[in-house]
């Protein structure tokens, strides 16, 4: 057992609940309390900072709040959190490309693998963007399919929605699946 800790911190936003984790000054976790995958994420988190999972809050964590609560409210478009991804070189590599798509755009699955040079690598690609703990943040949330339906979202299809209708990123047909 580890003498390290994460410190984490539930956060209720309007489109669901987060579990937002902080690790030496770093926000490691902003992902949605319910999703399916919870405990295989925050194992894999904790197993990779050598660290257990504590209830507190930090300042980073106050801060990603303050940020995240701009962003429901229509006044932030980008984030200043500094970031500790805890995952795979690949898994980084997806998540930094993430990164770089902005605000009110969507890609697909397929034009992100193309981004990170493999077209070919999408299902590693999906799997990889499916592992992201880092919601919003690193915005997963702006991947669709490439004929631009609303696929998987670890916050779920309405949350996916309402995140991509925050920033005007949908177009007539997406809006109309709900």
């Amino acid at each position: 057992m580890s003498d390290s800790l994460i410190f984490f911190h539930y956060f209720k936003t309007p489109v669901g609940e987060l579990i937002l984790g902080s690790f030496d000054g770093k926000l490691c976790l902003c992902d949605w309390r319910y999703r399916k995958m919870r405990d295989s994420v925050d194992s894999r988190i904790e197993k990779y900072l050598n660290a257990c999972l504590e209830p507190r809050t930090t300042p980073i964590i106050e801060e990603t709040i303050r940020q995240l609560t701009e962003y429901f409210a229509g006044e932030r478009t980008q984030f200043e959190i500094p970031l500790l991804l805890a995952g795979t070189h690949f898994q980084e590599s997806v998540w930094n490309e993430l990164q770089k798509i902005p605000f009110g755009k969507t890609i697909s699955y397929q034009e992100l693998s193309r981004n990170l040079g493999n077209e070919k690598a999408i299902r590693a690609v999906a799997t990889a963007n499916g592992a992201n703990a880092i919601s919003i943040l690193i915005p997963c949330h702006r991947i669709i399919g490439k004929d631009g339906s609303l696929v998987g979202y670890a916050g779920g299809l309405p949350a996916k929605k309402k995140l991509l209708e925050i920033e005007d990123a949908l177009t007539d047909n997406q809006m109309k699946l709900f």
